[in-house]
């Protein structure tokens, strides 16, 4: 699971685009499924014991002790830990492990700064906004009026290092745009895994070719410069399962330039996790 949240994140970042010249809203639709008889056997006796009665029971005492005057005080002091106690205890009470996975996602973009939010699992609390020419993104969480500031990774993994792009006389039309797809494969001495990309060049401002260019970007454009247009789809496929990740939407308008800011009531704090990478 954690593998499969992580790659999630990596495909989080690919989408935050500084576009050149694109203006308007992106929604997309995210599907997984976990492959690996092992993992799957393990959440399959997660589920089966989240659903028990007994453990219904102690969950129900967990949250009772959550209102305690002392531990909530405690939680207000760290917004983040408290957003996400709060997720999971909801997909606790449901019974249901599915419910931390991620549906969909929208990104709103806007002079080159992208405004990315999730719907559904465990993120679906928080917003990520990277700003042109920033060398770091930042999570807004509008619940807690808190966000926090996250470095952009610019060295290589020994996955990346090993990456290798093919572009493929395959095409697909998706939202009406012609794609082509293109394979990535990246490998280390542990792990191997694939990406496949359906990039359409119909969208004038969405370019990852021309996305290489930006420093920023120094850990993805070992392939970004490979590829010609802006990617509609996006499939993973791991030793752990397959996720997709696909546009449903494609909306040109304009949209207000205060919505690609923090809000001036907004807290910064300090970040609750480790890097992404």
């Amino acid at each position: 699971m954690k593998k499969v949240l992580l790659t999630l994140s990596l495909i989080i970042l690919v989408m935050q685009s500084r576009a050149q010249s694109f203006e308007g809203i992106i929604k997309w639709a995210i599907t997984m499924d976990i492959t690996d008889p092992k993992m799957k056997a393990e959440m399959e006796e997660a589920q089966k014991r989240m659903n028990d009665p007994a453990n219904q029971a102690k969950i129900k005492e967990m949250e009772e002790k959550m209102n305690d005057p002392q531990f909530k005080a405690m939680m207000e002091s760290n917004p983040q830990m408290k957003a996400q106690m709060d997720a999971a205890m909801k997909m606790m009470k449901s019974g249901n492990l599915s419910s931390m996975m991620p549906t969909g996602s929208t990104a709103k973009v806007k002079d080159g700064n992208t405004l990315f939010s999730m719907e559904g699992g465990i993120m679906s609390n928080y917003e990520v906004l990277s700003l042109k020419g920033k060398n770091e993104s930042y999570q807004l969480d509008r619940q807690n009026k808190t966000y926090f500031v996250m470095p952009h990774n610019t060295e290589q993994t020994e996955q990346e290092k090993n990456v290798k792009v093919t572009k493929t006389s395959e095409t697909t039309k998706i939202l009406g745009y012609s794609c082509t797809k293109y394979i990535i494969e990246y490998s280390d001495e542990k792990h191997k895994m694939q990406q496949i990309l359906w990039a359409t060049k119909d969208i004038p401002g969405l370019d990852l070719k021309n996305m290489a260019s930006n420093k920023m970007n120094r850990s993805q454009k070992i392939y970004y410069d490979k590829i010609d247009g802006a990617p509609l789809k996006i499939e993973m496929h791991m030793e752990q399962g397959n996720m997709v990740m696909e546009a449903k939407e494609i909306k040109k308008q304009s949209l207000a330039a205060s919505e690609f800011t923090i809000p001036s009531d907004f807290k910064k704090v300090d970040m609750p996790y480790g890097s992404v990478r």
